[in-house]
């Protein structure tokens, strides 16, 4: 995915934004959040959401302020700028989705035998783990 969003963005000419950076402020949308719930709700790309936070609001893809209630928490969410970066991403998965609808690659096998498969692939390497330990 990320290989897909910065192909797109070299494509447009934006150098500015990473795909990390760009996914963030996708998975942002209209929500205002806590940082800390950018993570727990897992709409970070990578593993350092701080850093990336940090460049967002420098860059003014993304407005923080202080919680009201706990000064310590801070509040985050998309600047113009970085809702024009959001419907970026948007089209070029809505473009994706079109594409693969119109293909057929969804329809053989269907989906829901593939995500079945992958869950119980996922189940395994889960037992594999815990067998090391």
């Amino acid at each position: 995915m990320h290989d897909l969003v910065k192909d797109e963005f070299e494509r447009l000419g934006r150098n500015d934004l990473n795909p990390v950076q760009a996914l963030i402020l996708y998975n942002l949308g209209e929500a205002e959040v806590s940082a800390g719930e950018l993570r727990s709700r897992g709409m970070y790309q990578g593993s350092n959401v701080s850093y990336n936070l940090k460049k967002l609001v420098t860059m003014g893809y993304v407005h923080h302020e202080r919680c009201e209630l706990d000064r310590r928490s801070v509040r985050v969410r998309l600047t113009d700028t970085g809702l024009e970066v959001r419907q970026l991403v948007l089209r070029l998965f809505q473009r994706h989705a079109e594409q693969l609808g119109m293909s057929g690659v969804l329809d053989d096998p269907p989906l829901g035998q593939v995500n079945l498969q992958a869950r119980r692939i996922e189940r395994y390497w889960t037992e594999q783990i815990r067998y090391i330990y």
